[in-house]
């Protein structure tokens, strides 16, 4: 086993022969709305073997992310603890080395350091960073992305990009596809804007990083499972906004790209929607994510 000194964050599991491989990165947190980012970097990941681990301990806070507890009868029997790693899978043509877990809550110039050794080590060539943003549109259209990079020799001109100018807090993700730009490797970030009324993993929003994903490495993947996710979803939602005039006009007017509708007195529509939604559908879990549950 090949590993890190001992004080590092992270340790190297094992080296694989790689050729030209791209870091895809998502991490759970900020810049992570509806789950699609994370969503995505699972399925793209699914059947990779864990090459890098980062130790959690150091990088989480488990006061605000706890680590899950199993209990079947009064007996305590799993603990599931939060993973933070980088996967290698073979993606048609393409080496990937995917990185996903929580957004690290402490030392973020030592994550940023860690992930440019790790990616100068393993030979990474360019890397994409998946995310997705919360806005004012409707489940009922495609998927909207954004794109955004380091040098905007780097951007598709195809894919929009944010305003002129915006300030805004930063992510993990962030320092990533800047850190790595700077050493020469062709980095771009990809972002969903999800629909913000949306409670759960939103599986379209996952379809959309996913295919753009591909199509930007050049390389295709089956997407079956991914694809029926997603239909599912949007007659989920169609269901449960069916079911509720006031939602149905909210959804209407966001179809129209219009002013909102007025808000009736002491209600709030999208909060309102938003509510439902979780009573309805239920916290729907990314079925890609490895639980990464160790026994007590």
């Amino acid at each position: 086993m090949c590993e890190a000194p001992s004080m590092s964050i992270y340790r190297v599991l094992k080296e694989p022969e790689l050729e030209s491989p791209a870091l895809v990165a998502a991490l759970n947190g900020w810049v992570d709305a509806g789950a699609a980012g994370t969503t995505a970097a699972s399925y793209l990941a699914s059947d990779g073997e864990i090459v890098v681990e980062f130790d959690t301990d150091a990088l989480v806070d488990y006061r605000a992310r706890r680590p899950t507890l199993d209990i079947h009868d009064g007996i305590l029997t799993r603990m599931g603890w939060h993973e933070l790693n980088i996967r290698s899978v073979r993606a048609d043509t393409r080496d990937l080395l995917v990185l996903t877990g929580p957004e690290p809550d402490y030392r973020w110039r030592e994550f940023e350091e860690a992930i440019v050794e790790v990616a100068l080590r393993l030979g990474v060539t360019e890397s994409i960073c998946l995310g997705a943003i919360g806005a004012m549109v409707p489940h009922t259209r495609a998927t909207p992305l954004l794109v955004t990079g380091r040098e905007r020799g780097t951007l598709e001109s195809d894919m929009p990009l944010p305003a002129d100018h915006m300030q805004v807090p930063a992510s993990a993700l962030n320092i990533i596809e800047i850190a790595l730009a700077e050493k020469g490797m062709r980095s771009v970030g990809i972002w969903a804007q999800v629909p913000h009324y949306v409670h759960g993993t939103y599986f379209p929003g996952a379809l959309a990083l996913v295919e753009r994903t591909l199509g930007h490495l050049g390389v295709r993947l089956p997407l079956d499972s991914l694809v029926d996710l997603a239909k599912e979803e949007r007659a989920r939602l169609d269901t449960v906004v069916a079911s509720r005039p006031e939602a149905s006009a909210y959804l209407d007017q966001l179809e129209a790209t219009g002013p909102l509708p007025p808000v009736p007195p002491g209600e709030d529509i999208a909060e309102e929607l938003e509510r439902f939604l979780r009573e309805a559908t239920g916290d729907n879990r990314n079925p890609f994510e490895d639980p990464g549950q160790d026994s007590l």
